[in-house]
């Protein structure tokens, strides 16, 4: 009988965590984007990009603009954010901005990254290799269409659930050699050479991350592409998929 308030208290203190879960999850993803890619015109892809997950998702998102090689204003939003998505390229951060951004992606913080993500800092190269864990070696040349295939058996990964990318018009990046602990979900390529990894995810320091190289203009407009950003920024907060109800 004495085993029984005790045993009331844990499930009281059970339902009470749940509810606070509960009520945690249902509050918006808060999704803040780094834009700063000139190459592949970021600043006119994420802003649609924001609608459409805004008016999808249970989602609320802010943009960080880069207004100089070495400036990317507002980064202490990230302190407040659930995800960040980087899409800069090759930017000379220093400073304050710079540790901002070295201490958000070190700490195990949710990540998504594409295309430029590789080499976003060029004042931290090592941004490619040990936080998304690839290993950027150029690209080859435009032109030939890169065909896209499931890589192993991560066809029942949650990024790609309700998602069939079949081919994509950019460049193939080269990251072969890559960090032996990436799991690849998506392989690309184009004839006579080699396959290469096209997207991956990463645990890194207890955090869930995700990088493509895929996001050129036309392929941000494809809607499987979007569903597996969407996919990628709830399933890197640890969070099923919030689709807003019509």
């Amino acid at each position: 009988m004495q085993k029984l308030p005790v045993l009331m208290v844990a499930f009281i203190w059970s339902l009470m965590l749940s509810f606070i879960n509960a009520a945690e999850n249902s509050k918006p993803l808060k999704v803040c984007f780094l834009s700063g890619c000139p190459t592949y015109h970021s600043e006119k892809i994420l802003p649609d990009f924001q609608t459409f997950l805004e008016k999808n998702y249970n989602v609320t998102t802010t943009r960080l603009v880069r207004v100089a090689d070495d400036d990317l204003p507002g980064l202490e939003q990230l302190e407040d954010c659930d995800v960040a998505f980087v899409f800069f390229k090759r930017m000379k951060l220093k400073g304050e901005q710079l540790e901002r951004f070295q201490k958000y992606v070190t700490s195990g913080r949710p990540l998504v990254g594409v295309r430029t993500a590789s080499h976003a800092v060029q004042t931290w190269l090592e941004f490619d290799r040990q936080i998304l864990g690839g290993n950027y070696q150029n690209h080859h040349a435009n032109g030939p269409v890169t065909n896209i295939d499931i890589a192993g058996n991560a066809a029942t990964h949650p990024i790609l659930a309700g998602v069939k990318l079949t081919a994509a018009p950019e460049s193939l990046y080269k990251n072969s050699d890559h960090a032996a602990d990436i799991q690849v979900l998506l392989n690309g390529t184009i004839p006579g050479q080699p396959t290469e990894p096209l997207a991956w995810t990463r645990t890194h320091h207890g955090g869930r991350l995700f990088y493509t190289s895929l996001g050129g203009e036309e392929t941000f407009q494809e809607t499987d592409f979007r569903r597996m950003l969407a996919n990628a920024l709830f399933w890197t907060a640890k969070r099923d998929v919030e689709l807003k109800t019509p």
